[in-house]
């Protein structure tokens, strides 16, 4: 049997890393957070004194990155956050990535979430979901994470932040960030991480009856 992969994309603090992860969990298949990718390029850009939005810099390291890359605890800081969004944009980057992620669920399968999994990086997904949720529930959500972590910015910022990334996201020449045609698309800002679940449960477990 093929190796199950299910796509998860959407934008920044929509609860797509959340689910992802209960998902694999519940269905016993790999995780990887592919949005950590971008943010280590950027980490590393940035701990060279490095350009984010300069492409070769970009590519340079992330042609570098190792999988012990993954485990630093400095990748979710706002610096990062518009880094990230920055080296992303990059084609050149992404393509030096798109082995990385294919190779992770090529044997066993995987739960993948990014902002063009079911687009570009398998198109051919058995499942594909599309997890958004209004601005101002997202920035809410940030904020709180932020707050968690031990950050100052106010609620306003996190979420002028967030719109510039959205803004970014979508805009791109490379890979932009939208829904595969065929992705079921879940819209979070009413919903709580386990009724987010139980939704997205439901519409993989319907999507994998007809595999």
């Amino acid at each position: 049997m093929k190796p199950i992969v299910i796509a998860i994309d959407g934008p920044a603090a929509s609860g797509k890393g959340t689910l992802a992860r209960r998902l694999a969990a519940a269905f016993n298949l790999p995780y990887l957070d592919t949005g950590l990718l971008y943010r280590v390029v950027a980490r590393r850009v940035l701990d060279h004194g490095g350009n984010p939005a300069d492409p070769a810099i970009a590519t340079a390291q992330a042609r570098g990155l190792g999988r012990l890359d993954l485990g630093r605890d400095d990748l979710r800081t706002p610096e990062v956050d518009l880094a990230a969004s920055a080296v992303a944009s990059i084609a050149a980057v992404r393509a030096a990535l798109l082995d990385f992620q294919r190779n992770f669920a090529a044997s066993s399968g995987a739960v993948l979430d990014g902002r063009d999994i079911g687009t570009i990086v398998f198109p051919q997904a058995a499942v594909k979901l599309f997890i958004t949720a209004s601005l101002d529930v997202r920035a809410q959500r940030r904020f709180a994470e932020r707050q968690i972590q031990g950050h100052t910015a106010t609620l306003d910022a996190v979420r002028a932040d967030l719109a510039v990334r959205d803004e970014a996201d979508r805009t791109r020449t490379a890979a932009p960030l939208r829904p595969a045609d065929d992705a079921h698309v879940l819209d979070t800002s009413a919903l709580d991480a386990d009724h987010a679940f139980a939704a997205a449960a439901a519409w993989v477990n319907q999507a994998l009856a007809k595999v």
